[in-house]
């Protein structure tokens, strides 16, 4: 048993590294597009005008982001009298991960969903949703608890916000090529076509770069919440029957926000699901169970 459990550290370890320099290069190639495409569509004044407005985003995300998206959420403040077995369970699972307890905040909404959000660890907030205090025993919420912590200590929410937010600035990019296209007042450094190409296929490869870096993160964040639960098949199970209800009952909330949630919140059919920002639930499951053998 010693031996196993020190095999899953040394590979969840290794997982983090691989982590790391996976995101860190993801995170590089967006950056590269944008500063190359930039030149590309809107020419050197417009990539200064978009580097600009990306920074002050990203400004705003960075100390803000907390607090945007319980609003964005309608999320509000829960206290350990409305639910003190909430508030049991983060404490321990806080202690667990070696971070400080964050906020606790309830989301009005059936669909059993949960988020975390905040730059670091000591500016952090946890939210559950109504519905997934109803659904989950006590085991099944302690995984899904021990996840968003993991988010948390892995400041995983600061890295999405960057992402969203240079994604957002391509496609800011792209409008502004668009409209000097139809006006006329080309400067960008590429021929007609390539600027066209380029506005047309921008905003579509930050769309995969962000993707690709919340899947990412997903994966990892599920190993770290299994490590601090102690428990993987607690999320496992907590996942599976939230992906039966989600299924039936997509929750209405801001599309900019659906990447925080442990589980896709929207609906998650059609091209939907092919752009999804979270892996398909089921490797998710499998990967867990096969962690816990």
């Amino acid at each position: 048993m010693e031996i196993h459990d020190n095999l899953n550290k040394l590979d969840l370890k290794g997982g983090f590294i691989m982590h790391r320099i996976k995101t860190f290069l993801l995170m590089f190639s967006l950056t590269l597009i944008f500063l190359f495409l930039g030149g590309l569509i809107a020419g050197e004044d417009g990539l200064i005008m978009a580097f600009v407005f990306a920074m002050v985003i990203n400004f705003i995300s960075y100390w803000k982001s907390d607090k945007i998206a319980i609003k964005m959420t309608k999320s509000q403040p829960l206290s350990e009298d409305q639910a003190p077995q909430v508030y049991k369970i983060v404490r321990k699972l806080s202690r667990n991960a070696n971070i400080p307890m964050p906020d606790i905040y309830l989301t009005p909404s059936q669909q059993p969903n949960a988020f975390a959000t905040g730059r670091n660890p000591s500016h952090a907030a946890v939210a559950v949703t109504e519905g997934i205090l109803n659904l989950l025993n006590e085991e099944e919420l302690e995984g899904v608890i021990a996840h968003e912590l993991a988010h948390v200590k892995n400041r995983d929410t600061l890295i999405q916000t960057m992402a969203a937010t240079m994604a957002g600035a391509l496609a800011f990019l792209a409008r502004m090529g668009r409209y000097r296209m139809i006006f006329g007042r080309r400067r960008g450094k590429g021929s007609g076509l390539v600027q066209l190409l380029a506005i047309i296929f921008a905003p579509l490869a930050a769309i995969m770069i962000k993707m690709a870096i919340s899947r990412s993160r997903e994966y990892y964040a599920d190993q770290k919440g299994g490590q601090i639960s102690g428990n993987p098949e607690g999320l496992a199970s907590a996942l599976e029957k939230m992906q039966r209800y989600s299924q039936r009952s997509p929750m209405q909330v801001n599309e900019a926000a659906a990447h925080m949630f442990i589980m896709n919140p929207l609906s998650s059919e059609g091209m939907a699901k092919l752009f999804s920002t979270h892996p398909p639930t089921e490797e998710r499951i499998k990967r867990l169970r096969k962690r816990g053998i």
